[in-house]
């Protein structure tokens, strides 16, 4: 196992860095809440190869995976950029890469490598079932439930549903135009880009199925899009960390730096441990995915440090910041919110360390 960076990994990371630095700042990204897909920036994210890269090189890719994905999500989540890169290239795009048909590739995967499409993956929290069920129809089959909060889905062009069947859980791709769905804006803490998602008896024909019945097409993409939201967790932390370490060495009290106190010292060496901690169970989780290898108590790990030490990292960084800390128009607001949104996204803690001991019980 090499945890060293690729230059190709590197170079992504780099170029991501440049365009959100010059791109995304606390006056562009508007009222608190209000957040959502900055189009024209998601259209020059694939002028800049940063979409394309991170896919296969069969489908029209640059040949890379999950690895060079995660270095991009870190930089898009040091930024808090408002763009739905891990549904729509580490979840649906990949997904549609690795099972999709002909008609897939060409209707929507080809204009998402150019940056044209935006796609949403309407998964549960891990510890709960899929909130659609599917049912043969004479013209296919039909889909009906609820899923809340559906990162990317107000401004999404089509949509993996997970859905259960009588052979099992399967994924179909719906258009948003679809007569029998329904989505909604929804504001989550931090953003405006969630949707709860309602079928309706919607209809779709076989083409609709994203792989066969038993390729465990859901179970991949919770992988992948559990991996990548770890990896913007800790592009968020990373930062925070920084943003908070670098106000300790300047804020005075009592005739010193706040950054000179045991207790603050004490809180930002913890921080920095939860950091690192969360980098380490990433980049093993990631790096099992990219060798094919079984990865799910890896990505239960991950998952778990980066919704434990993401709660412990956001709140030192608010209570370091003092009472600038809790002013919603601090720039440290978004990653606080970012990292609290990241920390329950596709199970918190508990329901990780749930989902790893009923893990290693099976193994046993």
């Amino acid at each position: 196992m090499d945890f060293t960076l690729t230059e190709a990994q590197g170079d992504l990371a780099g170029l991501a860095r440049r365009i959100l630095g010059d791109r995304v700042t606390p006056e562009t990204l508007g009222p608190h809440g209000s957040g959502r897909t900055d189009r024209a920036l998601w259209t020059e994210f694939g002028r800049a190869g940063l979409i394309d890269a991170g896919l296969p090189s069969a489908v029209g890719g640059g040949g890379f995976g999950v690895l060079e994905q995660c270095s991009v999500l870190i930089e898009l989540g040091r930024a808090v950029a408002p763009l739905p890169y891990l549904p729509t290239v580490t979840m649906a795009a990949a997904a549609l890469a690795e099972f999709g048909r002909g008609e897939h590739l060409e209707r929507l995967l080809i204009p998402a490598l150019r940056g044209e499409k935006v796609f949403a993956v309407a998964l549960p929290d891990v510890s709960v079932a899929p909130g659609f069920t599917a049912a043969r129809s004479a013209s296919g089959w039909r889909l009906s439930g609820t899923q809340t909060a559906v990162g990317a889905a107000a401004d999404a062009d089509a949509l993996l549903v997970p859905a259960d069947t009588a052979d099992g859980v399967v994924v179909f791709v719906l258009a948003t135009d679809n007569p029998g769905l329904l989505v909604e804006p929804q504001r989550t803490v931090d953003r405006g880009d969630s949707a709860l998602v309602t079928l309706t008896g919607a209809t779709v024909p076989d083409s609709a199925l994203l792989g066969d019945p038993g390729a465990g097409v859901a179970e991949w993409l919770r992988l992948r899009g559990t991996t990548g939201l770890c990896a913007l967790q800790l592009g968020v932390l990373e930062r925070a960390l920084e943003l908070t370490a670098a106000h300790a060495r300047e804020r005075r009290q009592f005739d010193a730096v706040i950054g000179s106190f045991q207790a603050v010292r004490q809180r930002l060496a913890d921080a920095y441990a939860d950091v690192e901690a969360v980098r380490l169970t990433l980049w093993q989780a990631a790096w099992l995915l990219s060798e094919g290898e079984p990865a799910a108590e890896a990505v239960a790990t991950a998952k778990f440090w980066a919704a434990e030490a993401g709660h412990r990292v956001a709140h030192t960084a608010v209570h370091v910041h003092g009472g600038v800390g809790i002013d919603t128009e601090h720039e440290l607001h978004r990653y606080f919110v970012a990292a609290k949104r990241n920390e329950f996204a596709l199970g918190g803690a508990t329901a990780q360390l749930r989902a790893l001991g009923g893990l290693l019980a099976s193994s046993s």
